[in-house]
């Protein structure tokens, strides 16, 4: 079990992580393609603009996803 062994509990810990991240990373994809704002992602994710911006931006543009600009 987990709370038996550091190693396992790290071990899952860090495959949370990796699921977050995936699952991370196809939300904002969906939302970005339907029309979303950054603010609008930030927002629901808890973080600033800047931050999701910064962090999705590039894969994003590499994937093809149109982004909105300020206006």
């Amino acid at each position: 079990m987990a709370e038996d062994d550091p190693a396992d509990a790290l071990a899952a810990v860090a495959a949370l992580r990796r699921l977050a991240d995936r699952l991370e990373d196809a939300a904002v994809e969906q939302a970005m393609r339907t029309g979303w704002s950054w603010p609008q992602v930030a927002e629901a994710l808890g973080v600033t603009r800047q931050a999701v911006h910064k962090k999705h931006a590039k894969r994003l543009i590499a994937a093809g996803v149109t982004l909105r600009r300020r206006g």
